[in-house]
């Protein structure tokens, strides 16, 4: 039983704390709003009243927000994370940000005698709760080796990628091709449908297509229904292109697909969609090819 940490109950924070709780690991937590985490004090994590408080009780303090702002606020200040660690203990960070903020915490955790991981996943609600995430581990594969038996509960693949910062980059060169596939797939779908052919059955013809891929088939239906708890917002999807344009200009890399995409998802906002899952990019096209805009985009 590990003696673990986390910050950030949100809809996967929380989900993966009571997956650890279940494998009878024992948790403290904090969430910037307590009453998120009032079912997960009921299961037996142990509340704490700041970040600080949870990396000094916890032997591996883990976190998992939604931006950099987010990311300096549980980790910045005499309250953060930073504050509450000391030599020999692991901080890893689940959260998906530049990757080279991420080198810069790491060399700051460094400096205090603790070890950092950064540990983006790949997945979603339902496979938190199946405990199949796929981890990608940017750090010391020593440390790693220590967090494994943790990252187990959670997934059903761990890949080391190499140092800090480099399993974030792995996480964005995949979540910058998830938009570009659905935008694919969307506008099959209004061809289909344009040609006579029901919704439902143009998109079983195509998700049983060779291009088909598994976040495809499991996202896409959302266009026939949407679940009733958002599992990626637009908003978010379009903040992880944003990070990977800023990434793609500081490496030199052309993204002129992920622009088309990042641009249909502000779209998504100014339609005031931005809180739905990212699948709303049919309806965004939808609109669009309705109002004979989509070729000027």
């Amino acid at each position: 039983m590990a003696n673990l940490g986390f910050v950030g109950l949100g809809l996967m924070g929380s989900r993966i704390v009571k997956r650890l709780l279940g494998a009878r690991h024992h948790v403290s937590g904090y969430n910037r709003t307590r009453a998120k985490a009032e079912e997960l004090v009921q299961a037996g994590m142990q509340w704490k009243d700041s970040p600080r408080q949870v990396a000094q009780a916890a032997d591996i303090t883990l976190s998992m927000v939604t931006d950099t702002a987010a990311l300096s606020s549980i980790t910045e200040g005499p309250h953060g994370i930073l504050a509450g660690l000391s030599p020999g203990k692991i901080y890893a960070d689940l959260s998906t940000v530049n990757p080279r903020l991420t080198r810069e915490l790491a060399r700051r955790v460094a400096a205090v005698g603790a070890d950092m991981l950064d540990a983006p996943v790949s997945g979603s609600v339902s496979t938190v709760e199946a405990g199949t995430l796929i981890i990608y581990v940017g750090g010391k594969a020593e440390v790693l080796e220590k967090v494994r038996p943790v990252f187990e509960v959670l997934s059903q693949k761990i890949i080391h990628v190499g140092e800090n910062g480099q399993a974030i980059a792995t996480k964005i060169a995949i979540n910058l091709s998830l938009p570009i596939q659905l935008i694919g797939l969307f506008e099959g779908v209004l061809i289909a449908e344009r040609s006579g052919i029901p919704r439902p059955a143009a998109l079983d013809a195509l998700l049983n297509s060779v291009m088909a891929s598994p976040a495809m088939k499991y996202r896409a239906p959302f266009i026939l229904k949407m679940p009733e708890e958002v599992w990626f917002s637009a908003a978010m999807m379009q903040k992880d292109l944003d990070i990977a344009l800023e990434v793609g200009k500081e490496l030199g890399v052309s993204l002129r697909t992920v622009e088309l995409a990042s641009e249909m998802l502000a779209k998504a906002a100014e339609m005031g969609m931005g809180d739905e899952d990212f699948a709303v990019l049919f309806k965004v096209m939808e609109q669009m090819s309705a109002k004979g805009e989509a070729s000027n985009v």
